[in-house]
């Protein structure tokens, strides 16, 4: 390895400095390889100074910082780039441009740090032959292949330590407070927070909950068990339908409607408005809804996840001086280790129905 680049893509999550840090001193110190930075995940290939060395000086100091000083573009898909073209918005292949631009800088290998959807980008680079490792970004914890992603320890820190606080506060103005955290299709942030804090009622688009079932449970407590508050914890890949079925054709038919992203994803926020209005009408009880948004992506990572971003980092490199090309790397218990990107990709990683039961029992 001689000649190496590193890229950051997707939103950003708690760890994508240490993640860079690790690969360029690993490179400089095993080979002194030449590392480059792409800025902007992708269209760093495409963008007139994208592309620039990194050495010991860029990386001193960023192992605490939050984000990435690579940068990230959420719309940096080059097999489908949204561009301005005489006022009107056109999607464009770029994908052949990046191809020979990642040809003529002489590439022995790209590590591509990020989400599914920059992680399929890879792969689909890997079929050009292009030398691509994969690390796995995201605060989501949803890319197969990989106990744990980088960045997801932090986001459940966070959304516990609000959950911690909203207890206080409903049980002061007896009301039901409902906390939205991310994590889109998958319910992983939801129940790790949930269960963490003591939430009565955890709902994640897995196994999710009719708002009866909700309603139910808060009852309960407020009824028989003499509780004066309760706390929701919400994933915000619920939707209307989850929650109400057919009722919610008629009764929020505009939430149906979606926005979606350059890699094809829902853009998701605010059921839990939704649920408090409902949790309101159905038990008398005031509710307060709260999203906690990209609360849950910024700021310092926590000492888990510098140390697995850094773990990713080292092996990238390892495994890129090993050849073993169109692999992501995975913890596997303590130990990291390559799979394929194709698998990596294409398995969503969903809350299993056995760990959902086991926390069912503390609901209420």
């Amino acid at each position: 390895m001689t000649r190496l680049a590193i890229l950051t893509g997707g939103g950003d999550a708690p760890g994508l400095n240490a993640v860079i840090r690790a690969a360029v001193k690993t490179a400089i110190n095993d080979y002194n390889a030449e590392i480059l930075g792409i800025k902007n995940g992708f269209d760093g290939f495409l963008d007139e100074g994208g592309i620039f060395p990194l050495n010991r000086d860029s990386v001193r100091g960023i192992l605490p910082r939050g984000g990435t000083i690579l940068g990230a573009a959420n719309r940096g898909n080059p097999f489908a780039r949204k561009v301005i073209i005489d006022g009107e918005e056109k999607v464009i292949d770029y994908s052949e441009q990046v191809v020979e631009k990642i040809r003529s800088l002489n590439l022995d290998a790209l590590i591509v740090v990020g989400g599914d959807g920059t992680l399929g980008i890879a792969r689909d680079l890997h079929e050009f032959n292009v030398p691509v490792i994969g690390v796995p970004k995201t605060i989501d914890n949803d890319i197969g292949g990989t106990d744990f992603t980088f960045g997801f320890d932090t986001a459940v820190t966070i959304a516990t330590d609000a959950l911690d606080r909203l207890h206080s506060t409903a049980e002061s103005h007896s009301r039901v407070m409902i906390l939205e955290v991310m994590g889109r299709d998958t319910g992983w942030i939801a129940i790790h927070a949930g269960m963490a804090s003591g939430a009565d009622v955890i709902i994640i688009p897995e196994f999710s909950m009719h708002i009866e079932e909700v309603v139910a449970v808060i009852n309960r407590r407020h009824k028989n068990l003499d509780k004066t508050y309760s706390i929701v914890v919400i994933a915000e890949g619920i939707t209307p339908e989850n929650l109400l079925g057919d009722e919610a054709k008629t009764s929020y038919p505009d939430q149906e409607k979606s926005v979606f992203d350059a890699f094809g994803h829902k853009q998701y926020g605010g059921i839990s408005h939704l649920l408090a209005k409902e949790i309101e009408a159905r038990t008398g009880i005031d509710a307060r809804a709260i999203v906690l948004g990209y609360l849950q992506r910024g700021g310092t990572p926590t000492p888990r996840d510098r140390f697995l971003a850094t773990m990713f980092g080292v092996e990238a490199y390892r495994n890129a001086k090993s050849g073993n090309f169109g692999t992501m790397m995975a913890l596997n218990g303590t130990n990291i280790v390559p799979v394929k990107l194709s698998k990596a990709v294409n398995e969503l990683k969903r809350v299993p129905a056995e760990l959902y039961e086991r926390c069912k029992h503390f609901f209420g």
